[in-house]
């Protein structure tokens, strides 16, 4: 019982830190996106 619930709690932590890691790559990613978009005169 405590082994599954362990397993369990593992599982959610690790899913939690790779969602946390996504979201991070995603922000970044969006940020150079802006900065390196080409500026357009007259807009």
């Amino acid at each position: 019982m405590l082994r599954k619930f362990l397993l369990v709690l593992l599982a959610g932590v690790g899913g939690y830190f790779v969602y946390k890691k996504t979201q991070q790559s995603r922000a970044e990613k969006d940020l150079w996106a802006e900065v390196a978009d080409p500026v357009t005169p007259g807009h």
